[in-house]
C-alpha cells in the first residue's frame, strides 16, 4: 500500500502536494480548534474552512513549484537515501529505505539506532557530508 502511495506521489507531484497540504493543514486547524474547545469544533464556518483548504492547497503548490527546479526533489532524496531524521522512526523502513540519521552525542545516536536508523552520524565528531558520501558510494 505504501509503495502504491509513493508511486502515485512520484507520478503526480503537484496534485499530491496540493492534496497533502490541503488535508493536513485543514485537519491541523480542526484539531487545534477541537483542543481549544475540548470537543469537536471547526475554526470557522464550513464554507470558510473550504476556502482555507484551498489556500493550504495553493501553498502546497507554491512550495512544490519552488522545488520543481531541483529535478524531482523528493525523488532525489529517495534515490540517495537522504531523508529527514524523523524518518528513522520507522517510516523510512516502511518505504524500504536505508535510513541515515544525523545527531550529536552517544545517547542521541543510540536513540536513532533504536528507532531504526541503519547508519548514524555524529555531527560533532564526523564530517557529515563526507560520511554521507562514503555511505552512499559518493552519490
Amino acid at each position: 500500500m505504501i509503495q502504491a502511495y509513493v508511486a502515485w506521489v512520484v507520478a503526480h507531484p503537484f496534485l499530491s502536494a496540493a492534496l497533502q497540504f490541503a488535508l493536513l493543514g485543514t485537519l491541523g486547524e480542526i484539531v487545534a480548534a477541537s483542543v481549544r474547545h475540548r470537543r469537536f469544533a471547526t475554526p470557522c464556518s464550513w464554507p470558510r474552512l473550504a476556502a482555507k483548504a484551498l489556500a493550504w492547497a495553493l501553498l502546497g503548490l507554491i512550495i512544490k513549484y519552488g522545488f520543481a527546479g531541483m529535478k524531482g526533489f523528493t525523488q532525489a532524496l529517495l534515490d540517495k537515501a537522504l531523508l529527514p531524521s524523523f524518518l528513522a522512526s520507522g517510516v523510512g523502513k516502511a518505504f524500504g529505505l536505508r535510513v541515515i540519521a544525523v545527531a550529536s552525542g552517544a545517547e542521541k545516536l543510540a536513540y536513532c539506532r533504536d528507532l531504526g536508523a541503519d547508519e548514524v552520524i555524529d555531527r560533532r565528531a564526523q564530517d557529515v557530508v563526507q560520511t554521507v558520501l562514503a555511505l552512499t558510494g559518493g552519490a
